[in-house]
């Protein structure tokens, strides 16, 4: 793993396959680090014929921390705010400058396009990026993610509370419980997961980087950043929508938004 300074920040990143292959970057999602990936979907990337780049987002794992700004609720007035105004100025960072980010790790790797790949708020970046870097943007592929519309049915509200509201001061005890509470929630249930394996990896996650006030303003990010139809409608890259129709979190409706607004999406 390295370090390359994107965007005026340092992220953390690492690569697989040749740098002579097409590029493929993945997005992760709210509070996920690259770890998330799992090797053998990397390893079947590679063995496709691309060069695939994983990265910490901003806040989270081992890339730069935006510690000089509060950690507040998404709830907020200055965040409610940002999201009616359209505008960046008002809180830590959004969603808009998160897709900067992702331009800036291929300003940093000398990759002039590539495939983009993002997962659930890493899916709401990719919209954003391809539709304000077109010219960088070979294709899309968005899964379990939102237009962030307004409308769109939520998640159940136990779920939504137990991590919009989540604390800033628990301990990493704490945090893993409440990291295995929510997955356990939200995972494929007849997945076939290793309880043993699941809370290891869970635990190493946390053992890696426990960040949680970086968490909170991610959320803020996503509530500031708002509908993304005015970014979706713009893209013109070939694009997939992949979206679980069990999924709890991710509706499915939001991913069926996604597809209807970006044109030609499958």
């Amino acid at each position: 793993m390295a370090q390359i300074q994107a965007n005026g920040i340092r992220l953390e990143y690492e690569e697989f396959g040749s740098k002579t292959d097409t590029a493929l970057i993945l997005i992760g999602g709210w509070s996920v680090q690259l770890t998330f990936w799992p090797k053998p979907l990397i390893n079947a990337f590679v063995a496709a014929g691309l060069r695939v780049i994983v990265f910490d987002n901003r806040d989270v794992g081992l890339s730069q921390k935006m510690n000089k700004f509060p950690a507040t609720s998404p709830f907020a007035v200055h965040v409610m705010l940002a999201r009616v105004l359209k505008t960046r100025k008002l809180t830590a960072y959004t969603l808009e400058d998160m897709a900067d980010d992702v331009g800036g790790i291929l300003d940093g790797l000398n990759i002039q396009k590539a495939h983009v790949l993002g997962l659930s708020m890493g899916g709401m970046i990719t919209q954003i990026f391809a539709a304000n870097y077109p010219e960088r943007v070979l294709s899309t592929t968005i899964l379990m993610s939102s237009t962030n519309r307004a409308g769109l049915p939520r998640p159940p509200l136990d779920l939504s509370a137990s991590i919009v509201f989540s604390g800033i001061r628990r301990n990493e005890e704490a945090s893993l419980r409440r990291s295995q509470h929510i997955w356990r929630k939200i995972r494929t249930q007849d997945g076939g997961y290793d309880e043993a394996n699941f809370d290891s990896a869970l635990s190493a996650t946390i053992d890696r980087s426990y960040a949680p006030a970086g968490r909170r303003r991610q959320m803020e990010a996503v509530f500031a950043t708002g509908d993304l139809r005015r970014w979706a409608k713009k893209i013109q890259a070939p694009s997939l929508v992949i979206h679980g129709s069990a999924d709890p979190l991710a509706r499915p409706h939001g991913g069926l938004d996604v597809a209807a607004n970006i044109p030609n999406a499958r």
